[in-house]
């Protein structure tokens, strides 16, 4: 039976279980808003037993704790000024972003919004990971709230009845009279609790999927990154399609060259098509008809003349032992199954007497977000294609990629300082503890809140003009 349709199942049952629960004990449930809040002594022995054990070696990683939560909070802040800017001045981008920018974590959201670069995100997944987060999250807020002679009332579990599916969070409900009379670092220690369970979360994630990948996948083929082009500059175009031009212009050479896929004489040398001007409008960068874009090359390449090529090394090895005009047969997999192509290799530009099949492999890109990414991928090569030995394994896989993601984003996400977030308090205590002002704090949070309301409006809006 297809998974998806098992998921489904699953999803029905939960639902059901859920509904008969609460109904049998509705007695425990209050409402609080829009929220349902089920509330229970469940773990509040294992908190308190647990925070007061511990005492020394919390109050240790409470500093951990509240200056990773300013690094998480500067973090999220550049983020979300990365957003607002691409909203605000790439439009081009935000229509490629299906995803609205205020969007609840729900599962399915890749297949709904046909997100080809991320993994599916099953009904499974999103209970898992979320039960996972939200436990060890307010779990932390408890302990460290206990270390501090901060009594955890209740715990229990948050249901939002006007969104599917209804399971929201956990939550555990501290001693607001006790925890306010506490020094003002222990209260941003205990807020930021949640946030340091999150990134250890991410943490032994990481380390899980690094272990598990490592015995459950192995290499099966190259991935290229585009195929084979060249940048010119535009005053050097003496000729386009036999039209000679004499000082030619941005806008001149942009009405001759459009992106096709009719083929491009530039002087005496053929190209497929233009993939775009630069921002200064003096360079153009140009693909080569190479036999790859010609034959529409896609997919990891995983054999040539049926010789496995399962590294960069192995492909450019068999690469190496054909001649310009050579006949070969590419293997690549497509959507999961394998696809032939067969084509002529053509001459390297660069070197005449070189087979070329005109695929490309890039470095990776700087900045912090790239960096982020490649470390968090650095237990495997980005230019190589592994498979599973055991099909369930993709699935494994999957899980802990998404517990990864999920947990580092909640993590930065609850850092804003906002009022919502476990971050807006952070931020009050942070300017009281500057300024000894309650006032300059109180005013300082509203207002910051203010504007990242009024940001989160602005590329709402911005990302519907980009849809329509």
């Amino acid at each position: 039976m297809n998974f998806m349709i098992l998921d489904l199942i699953l999803l029905a049952i939960f639902l059901i279980a859920i509904v008969s629960f609460l109904i049998i004990r509705r007695k425990n449930l209050k409402r609080e808003g829009l929220l349902f809040l089920y509330k229970t002594n469940w773990g509040v022995k294992i908190i308190k037993h647990f925070g007061e054990k511990n005492k020394k070696l919390l109050k240790v990683l409470s500093h951990v704790s509240v200056w990773l939560g300013y690094a998480l909070m500067v973090g999220m802040i550049y983020l979300f000024g990365k957003i607002v800017w691409l909203y605000l001045f790439n439009a081009d981008a935000v229509r490629a972003i299906k995803v609205p920018p205020i969007m609840p974590l729900i599962p399915y959201l890749p297949q709904i919004f046909k997100l080809s670069f991320l993994p599916p995100f099953y009904f499974t997944y999103w209970i898992i990971i979320l039960a996972v987060i939200a436990i060890t999250h307010e779990f932390f807020h408890g302990i460290f709230a206990a270390a501090s002679n901060v009594k955890t009332k209740k715990t229990g579990f948050g249901f939002f009845p006007f969104f599917f599916p209804v399971f929201l969070a956990a939550f555990v409900e501290l001693d607001e009279k006790v925890m306010t009379k506490k020094s003002n670092f222990s209260q941003r220690a205990v807020l930021s609790a949640g946030t340091f369970a999150n990134i250890l979360t991410a943490i032994l994630g990481l380390l899980l999927l690094w272990g598990f990948f490592a015995a459950a996948f192995a290499p099966t083929g190259i991935v290229f990154d585009d195929y084979d082009y060249t940048i010119k500059n535009i005053s050097n175009i003496t000729m386009i399609n036999g039209v000679t031009l004499v000082n030619p212009s941005y806008s001149q050479i942009a009405g001759l060259i459009k992106p096709a896929n009719n083929s491009i004489y530039i002087g005496d040398q053929e190209f497929k098509k233009v993939t775009g001007f630069s921002q200064d409008k003096t360079l153009i960068a140009l693909y080569y008809e190479s036999p790859a874009i010609k034959a529409e090359l896609y997919g990891p390449i995983v054999e040539i003349n049926n010789a496995k090529t399962n590294s960069l090394t192995a492909f450019q090895t068999e690469m190496a032992r054909y001649s310009p005009g050579d006949p070969i047969t590419i293997t690549t997999i497509v959507n999961g199954e394998e696809k032939e192509y067969n084509l002529f290799l053509g001459q390297d530009p660069t070197n005449k007497d070189k087979a070329w099949l005109g695929v490309a492999v890039y470095e990776s890109q700087k900045g912090i977000v790239s960096s982020i990414v490649s470390f968090f991928s650095s237990y495997k090569d980005p230019h190589i294609y592994y498979q599973p030995k055991v099909e369930w394994f993709q699935f494994v896989y999957d899980l802990l990629w998404w517990l990864i993601l999920i947990s580092f984003s909640v993590a930065l996400v609850n850092m804003l300082p906002m009022g919502i977030f476990d971050g807006g308090r952070f931020f009050y205590l942070t300017v009281l503890a500057i300024t000894k002002k309650p006032k300059i704090a109180e005013k300082s949070f509203k207002v910051i809140t203010a504007v990242l309301l009024a940001l989160l409006l602005l590329i709402m809006v911005f990302w519907v003009k980009g849809m329509i």
